[in-house]
């Protein structure tokens, strides 16, 4: 048997520590001394104690631990405990990765002292002929799904007007967390025949209070609220939802800093 200061040395875990495991039930003593209160511990327990230390680095929490460690020996419940903690550490790490994306665009921003204004103009963009896809996806980042729908409908290839004016117009009159209605539209050459989803229309004149946006999307926030308090001050009404146009995306460079995208809000 050990006394708890040599368990402590052992395991390589404080004695204040193994109390605490003892008291929530998560490591008991072997033997616990009637008259002194002494702790007292089976070497076997140091193995216990391996597991309980390396379980803490995968991140469970202690309440976890307990549970996993009553099932410890059965492999299928013990591999769903690992499974589930290892798809929320994946997802952790893709919110962490764009976390630390979002930092880094502002200390880049800081250190190229960029003008924070943004220039809004007022102009009409003519009618124009576009393929089309209307349809609501579950977040808005799925905007993605309407354009390659677009592409593997559309029985010919379509031929772009130059310059081609791709825009995704965002039809719900509130922000949503989920199933949000979108329109995704490029001008084209030609015309062509409606596919299930994809259909080909002429779209109407529209005045638009707009901002160019250059770089990556993480402004777009910044530049929405400039375009919003500029309509307010300067006398005009929404008109209609609002659609950015992507002068420059991902499908032409990979490189954010390149992005040249145009807000754009119709008002009367």
């Amino acid at each position: 048997m050990l006394k708890i200061g040599d368990f402590s040395k052992l395991s390589r875990v404080s004695v204040r520590m193994l109390r605490h495991y003892d008291d929530i039930g998560l490591l008991k003593p072997a033997e616990t001394d009637a008259f002194t209160g002494y702790r007292y511990y089976r070497e076997d327990q140091l193995l216990v104690m391996g597991r309980i230390t390396a379980l803490k680095d995968m991140g469970f929490a202690l309440a976890d631990i307990v549970r996993i460690l009553e099932i410890y020996d059965d492999r299928d419940q013990l591999d769903a405990f690992l499974t589930a903690r290892e798809e929320e550490l994946s997802r952790l790490s893709k919110e962490t990765e764009y976390r630390l994306t979002l930092l880094e665009t502002a200390r880049k921003r800081l250190r190229k002292e960029q003008n924070m204004n943004f220039d809004v103009t007022v102009r009409t963009i003519p009618k124009r002929y576009a393929a089309t896809v209307r349809m609501i996806v579950p977040h808005y980042e799925d905007e993605g799904m309407l354009w390659g729908m677009m592409m593997a409908e559309s029985k010919t290839p379509l031929i772009p007007t130059e310059p081609c004016l791709a825009a995704a117009t965002f039809l719900d009159k509130e922000y949503k967390e989920e199933n949000v209605e979108i329109m995704v539209s490029m001008t084209v050459k030609g015309t062509y025949e409606d596919t299930e989803h994809v259909k080909f229309r002429t779209l109407p004149a529209v005045k638009v209070a707009s901002c160019v946006v250059k770089g990556s999307y993480a402004r777009m926030g910044e530049a929405t609220a400039a375009v919003v308090s500029w309509i307010n001050e300067n006398g005009y009404q929404p008109n209609g939802p609002m659609f950015n146009v992507y002068h420059v995306s991902p499908h032409e460079t990979q490189n954010p800093d390149e992005y040249v995208t145009e807000l754009c809000f119709p008002i009367e």
